[in-house]
């Protein structure tokens, strides 16, 4: 949607992600990434920590389900999503609000680790190529051509 805030934040997965599922069988995953600033003192000549932050995020379908099975505690993370303020009241008649963000696409940090990525193959593409997710079924080999690109 137009006008919405847009946040990419990089930090690490408080715990393991919370995998859930509604009734209707929809996935959702749950997180919390914190990410703490690191700020030069030159009175100490020293690095320090600010203040952390600790965004929750929420994933659905195929991506909270990729989400569960490929990170864990502690993993450095680059989300991108839509900031949202979620508003309710107690049972008590309190009003209360929290920030979260909605996520549209999470990678591992590759700065300090490394990753070996795997392509998921779409149901309707295991259909058409006969169980070969790699298949093509348009006639063109599946390796790239001189002038094509690989991707």
């Amino acid at each position: 949607m137009a006008n919405e805030t847009t946040l990419t934040i990089v930090g690490n997965l408080t715990d393991d992600p919370e995998l859930r599922y509604t009734p209707t069988g929809v996935a959702l995953a749950k997180f919390t990434v914190a990410s703490t600033p690191r700020m030069f003192d030159q009175a100490s000549s020293q690095w320090k920590d600010g203040d952390a932050l600790f965004m929750n995020c929420s994933a659905w379908r195929q991506l909270g389900e990729n989400i569960a099975e490929s990170l864990k505690r502690g993993s450095r993370v680059v989300v991108t999503g839509r900031l949202r303020l979620n508003r309710w009241e107690t049972p008590e008649g309190e009003k209360r609000s929290a920030m979260q963000l909605d996520v549209e696409d999470i990678g591992a940090s590759l700065k300090y680790a490394q990753a070996k990525v795997m392509k998921m193959a779409r149901k309707s593409d295991v259909d058409a190529a006969g169980g070969d997710p790699w298949a093509t079924t348009s006639g063109k080999t599946s390796a790239p051509q001189d002038d094509e690109p690989p991707f």
